[in-house]
């Protein structure tokens, strides 16, 4: 028999080293690597006597009926998909403090009343403390079985059972352990062994399994990445505590959108759904201010319109800063690049610093063109055209090509009371009707200088 012995584990990719080091040589995450039991037995391979053999079918088989569960919250519910689906798993991320069991709770409390069974499963709460938020929300009334454990073979035996609840929440991921690993919770056998049976039972007996899983500093789900591989759809809950704003945003989802984003309000009574996000992230928004453009953008399934805002300044040092707040770096300086090479509009000796506003994070290649009407704003100190949105795609040579879903776009700017739209050039196939929009096509990046009062073309300045 193979002598017992301990090896050290990296708590991010699950690679196993012979000894303790500070940087995991898989991953390169640093402090990552925590010293865990080894099986006193070489694991055996796998006999294929007594096996049964799968059965197999074809594809053109009916598939089983089954209505998802509406949450009563609107957005929690456009994020899924259009509510939960039975036998499926989902895992809610977010950092400490951000709302994730109150938005848990307050979906518990409005499935339970509306007839689903549901338990709520704390693993780092008291049952009290559950109490006392259910209180402070007005919940406190909702059928909603609770409980608090940290033991999988307590819960599976609970969850198993003929009269188990519909949708299970497990509170969180990080604090279930399997009494017979001997590593300590939280670390990648663990969390993995664990989500591997709870989701078991889930499959087998068509209930909805909610994991709530803890996030690293970089903002990932901690733990082994395979556990997103596993589980059907990862939400993350991002929001900042100083701003009362919350957006709940799919990753990955096997039943519905990725990207789609859910808004909501953090208030005394709970989390409140935000109906019109792009009202949200216009507030305060000012169409006689330089460098700020309203960029029509799309999450998910859903137009969104935000406020990109740049401001322009002479540097006082050698090496003009870009600050970057809720887009890409990289894609700023290739912007700045394509207008100094292709417009003549030279910001080498100015700062440039990008904003959007609201604190939502654009990742879509689309804004290229609203960022760059917001950098020529700010540098010319001239506002755009009052009532105007941009959007649109920057190519190297200063094209300015076509992104998706223009006509949602569009109609989302006439609802809110828009007059004018920057977008890229169309065909004749892709014109439609905008109502009373006045569209200005922009097929080269030189042509948005024309929109401005000033002359077509900047006088380049010289650098400091």
């Amino acid at each position: 028999m193979a002598r017992a012995s301990n090896r050290f584990v990296c708590q991010s990719c699950g690679a196993v080293h012979g000894k303790w080091t500070g940087r995991c040589d898989s991953c390169s995450e640093w402090n990552s690597i925590v010293e865990e039991a080894a099986e006193a037995t070489v694991p055996k391979g796998v006999s294929r006597s007594g096996g049964k053999a799968v059965a197999f079918t074809s594809l053109d088989g009916a598939p089983e009926n089954r209505t998802r569960r509406l949450t009563g919250l609107k957005e929690l519910d456009r994020v899924c998909g259009g509510g939960f689906v039975p036998g499926s798993a989902l895992l809610v991320g977010g950092d400490p403090g951000i709302g994730k069991s109150t938005l848990l709770l307050q979906a518990a409390a409005l499935l339970a009343r509306a007839g689903t069974s549901v338990a709520y499963i704390s693993g780092e709460e008291a049952i009290d403390q559950i109490r006392l938020r259910a209180h402070r929300l007005g919940l406190a009334d909702a059928p909603v079985s609770l409980a608090a454990a940290t033991n999988i073979r307590d819960i599976l035996a609970a969850l198993d059972a003929p009269d188990a609840a519909d949708v299970a929440i497990i509170d969180s991921i990080q604090t279930m352990y399997v009494d017979t690993l001997d590593s300590a919770p939280g670390t990648v056998a663990q969390v993995r062994t664990c989500a591997q049976e709870l989701i078991r039972v889930a499959k087998r007996r068509g209930q909805t399994m909610i994991l709530v899983g803890h996030v690293t500093k970089e903002g990932t789900i901690a733990g082994p990445r395979v556990l997103e591989h596993m589980v059907d759809a990862v939400l993350y809950f991002e929001g900042e505590r100083a701003n009362q704003f919350r957006l709940l945003r799919a990753v990955k989802n096997r039943f519905g959108a990725t990207d789609e984003i859910g808004v909501f309000e953090m208030t005394d009574a709970g989390l409140a759904e935000v109906a019109n996000p792009s009202e949200l992230f216009l507030a305060g928004h000012s169409d006689t201010v330089s460098g700020s453009a309203v960029f029509a953008g799309i999450e998910g399934t859903r137009p969104v319109l935000v406020e990109i805002q740049a401001l322009v300044a002479p540097t006082a040092l050698g090496t003009a800063r870009r600050a970057v707040v809720g887009w890409d770096s990289g894609r700023l300086a290739m912007i700045i690049a394509v207008l100094q090479t292709r417009c003549g509009l030279n910001l080498g000796s100015h700062d440039v610093y990008l904003n959007v506003a609201g604190g939502l994070r654009i990742s879509e290649p689309g804004a290229d063109l609203a960022v760059a009407a917001a950098l020529v704003s700010a540098h010319m100190d001239q506002p755009l055209p009052l009532r105007t949105v941009v959007f649109g795609e920057v190519g190297l040579g200063g094209e300015v090509r076509g992104v998706g879903q223009a006509d949602a776009r569009l109609r989302e700017a006439a609802n809110l009371g828009f007059e004018r739209a920057f977008i890229p050039a169309r065909t004749k196939k892709g014109k439609k009707d905008t109502g009373n929009l006045q569209i200005a096509e922009i097929a080269e990046l030189r042509d948005l200088f024309n929109q401005f009062d000033a002359p077509a073309k900047p006088k380049a300045i010289d650098a400091v």
